[in-house]
């Protein structure tokens, strides 16, 4: 007997680690999977919103404080799409007085959303490796380039934190014109991406502050997370192990490209070298999903998003996936 498959639509930006599995090569065994692929931030305001398709990339900070608000319209599986240190993503004027993370002591810093998961890994990293208490800085929240963006989930700020949305200007305006003192955020402001040198980066030597925090702390940023729409998952409990099996060998593929040696799979010299030191840093599988391998950086992301109101209860890694995807059989 012919059974049909169950048909799913997955929404994502375009990864190579995610490329076999969106063109077919490698399925989902019984999932039909209509692809799309958008951009980051239509992804996350579609899905976080709306819930507009089944399968979905998303904001691990949206994520965790969802889960810790006991939603149930949405269920994780701990497959990671994009990972990023953050020590990289802090934006100061050419002519700053301030040289160092130390230096945002008593500073105005400009973020995009309390609850943007870069922001609360950099707000981890200056309260337990910097020494800042949150307390200590004057938070601004506004769009980095255009006014109008707002929070996308509940907070609830610590005791004596200073934050103020400012609904009409961008942080980029707020920044040249001398009304704050940093910005902290995943998207540069646009003088820096188009080259302009009145704003730099805090860190220019950022490559070298970030392997020091990771041989530090063992924490390599998770930034996104894939999500099911809870109803599809309730109805269907299998499809989470299915699709984790799918997107695991669709990354061990993009991975085994990255280290080839004899072509060059990526469009830049000694992409096997950058491949190979990655390996060197993290191990053999440099780029790694599920709980186990990842335990250091989801519980102190939880942390820091428990310290900083975003989750509204301690959570533990086990807490944000079904048990589907943590358990494995032996044979």
């Amino acid at each position: 007997m012919n059974m049909s498959k169950l048909g799913l639509t997955f929404a994502a930006s375009d990864y190579d680690h995610f490329r076999d599995l969106v063109n077919g090569e490698v399925p989902v065994q019984g999932i039909d999977l209509n692809c799309l692929k958008l951009s980051i931030e239509e992804t996350f305001f579609r899905f976080t919103k709306f819930r507009e398709w089944d399968v979905s990339e998303m904001s691990m900070g949206k994520y965790v404080s969802l889960i810790s608000q006991d939603d149930d319209t949405i269920t994780g599986i701990p497959v990671f799409p994009s990972r990023v240190f953050r020590q990289s993503s802090l934006f100061v004027l050419a002519d700053s007085p301030i040289k160092d993370a130390a230096g945002l002591l008593g500073k105005r810093v400009g973020i995009p959303e309390w609850a943007q998961t870069a922001s609360i890994y950099t707000r981890g990293w200056l309260v337990h490796q910097i020494g800042l208490p949150l307390q200590e800085i004057e938070w601004i929240q506004a769009g980095v380039s255009q006014p109008g963006r707002v929070e996308k989930v509940v907070l609830r700020l610590p005791d004596g934190v200073r934050y103020r949305p400012e609904p009409d200007r961008s942080l980029t305006e707020m920044l040249v014109a001398g009304d704050i003192d940093a910005v902290m955020a995943a998207h540069p402001p646009e003088p820096f991406k188009r080259g302009d040198s009145e704003i730099v980066q805090l860190y220019p030597n950022y490559r070298e502050v970030e392997e020091a925090y990771y041989r530090e702390t063992g924490i390599f940023p998770i930034m996104h997370v894939i999500a099911i729409r809870g109803d599809v998952f309730q109805a269907n409990r299998w499809i989470a192990g299915n699709l984790m099996k799918a997107f695991e060998i669709a990354k061990n593929n993009s991975m085994a490209r990255a280290l080839e040696f004899t072509a060059t799979r990526f469009p830049f010299a000694w992409c096997y070298d950058a491949a190979g030191k990655a390996q060197d840093l993290f191990g053999e599988d440099f780029f790694p999903y599920g709980i186990e391998a990842n335990q250091t950086t989801l519980d102190a992301f939880l942390q820091y998003s428990f310290e900083q109101g975003v989750c509204h209860r301690r959570l533990q890694p086990e807490d944000l996936f079904p048990e589907e995807v943590q358990a494995t059989f032996k044979l």
